[in-house]
């Protein structure tokens, strides 16, 4: 007598044989009712699920992936304890996915081949076909800080960067700057181009006549050098500068600036950051930055993962965290 097929049991339970897999397996945006009526019909054919001799196992880790274009930043750090503390609470271990170029060997080539449960996908924006293939075995996918807006319908979680930005001009504008600065990232991802939208707005409602030089760097320390040397080298004794730099990388970029030219922070230069990253507080003097809640941004993707697991439908609006001006010496 031959065994019970998966498509057997798709069609005792009245559903497609995708969703019978991803209800057997504990993958998906599945309600309750419908994956308990597809594990009964399973159950009822006997009906059970070996592991297939290549590709995706059959059945599902407890492991949630974190994809991320590399891990030696600061900004990589906080994501990866954010999410190891929070997937450790729900019951699944970490796996650090490396993006690569080639496409046989692609994240979602080895997640298949893995049989992970859920994946993060930190500051990458998923190509059509690295898409295509995660829904074909039926795993969920959320976005942390979409580069791009164009996430393809998939969950993502990111921060207040308007408001972020906007709270930074309004301190700036208070502290007596007499002329502003922002410095952008290159290239101009979508939460860079959305922080220097609310810094600019902000500060034309509190000055609108104030004078904004606006750089652009790659997203380096070195490269924020040798783009803010020659704004201040550009200023007049008395100027003083407000300068809000779109991230902390680029933040410590305007310090060695202020080094190269004599300016002193915060006597000539009023500094303000984006993030919150641990190297702010070791600057000299320390950095006022805008906080972005990076661990627990990490930790509300794997929840959701964690939460389709068990059967819950993914949010379809992006989930938003607030930021808060950290209060320390640059300005």
């Amino acid at each position: 007598m031959s065994s019970p097929t998966l498509a057997e049991v798709a069609a005792a339970a009245g559903v497609s044989v995708a969703t019978a897999s991803r209800a057997l397996s504990g993958r998906g945006d599945l309600s309750a009712a419908t994956r308990q009526r597809v594990r009964s019909s399973a159950a009822a054919l006997g009906y059970t699920r070996e592991r297939s001799r290549g590709g995706r196992p059959h059945a599902t880790a407890q492991v949630f992936d974190l994809v991320l274009g590399g891990f030696h930043n600061p900004w990589a750090d906080e994501v990866a304890a954010g999410a190891h503390v929070a997937a450790t609470a729900r019951g699944f271990d970490l796996t650090l996915t490396s993006e690569r170029d080639a496409p046989g060997d692609d994240w979602p080539v080895r997640i298949r081949r893995r049989g992970s449960a859920g994946v993060i996908l930190g500051l990458i924006a998923p190509t059509t076909p690295q898409i295509a293939l995660v829904r074909s075995i039926g795993v969920p996918v959320v976005v942390l800080d979409p580069p791009s807006e164009s996430t393809h319908d998939l969950p993502s979680v990111r921060t207040t960067d308007i408001a972020g930005a906007a709270a930074a001009a309004r301190h700036l504008a208070s502290r007596g700057a007499t002329r502003f600065a922002v410095i952008n990232g290159s290239p101009p991802f979508r939460y860079g181009r959305a922080r220097h939208a609310g810094f600019t707005a902000e500060l034309a409602q509190h000055l609108p006549h104030a004078q904004i030089d606006v750089v652009s760097s790659a997203w380096r320390g070195a490269a924020a050098r040798d783009a803010v040397v020659p704004v201040l080298r550009s200023l007049a004794p008395d100027d003083r500068l407000g300068l809000f730099a779109i991230s902390d990388e680029l933040a410590a970029g305007a310090y060695a600036a202020a080094a190269v030219t004599g300016h002193r922070i915060p006597e000539d230069i009023l500094i303000v950051g984006f993030d919150d990253v641990r190297g702010a507080r070791w600057l000299t003097p320390p950095l006022r930055t805008v906080r972005q809640p990076i661990r627990e941004m990490a930790a509300a993707a794997v929840d959701m993962l964690a939460d389709a697991v068990d059967g819950a439908c993914l949010p379809a609006a992006p989930t938003i965290l607030r930021t808060e001006l950290v209060v320390r010496g640059s300005t």
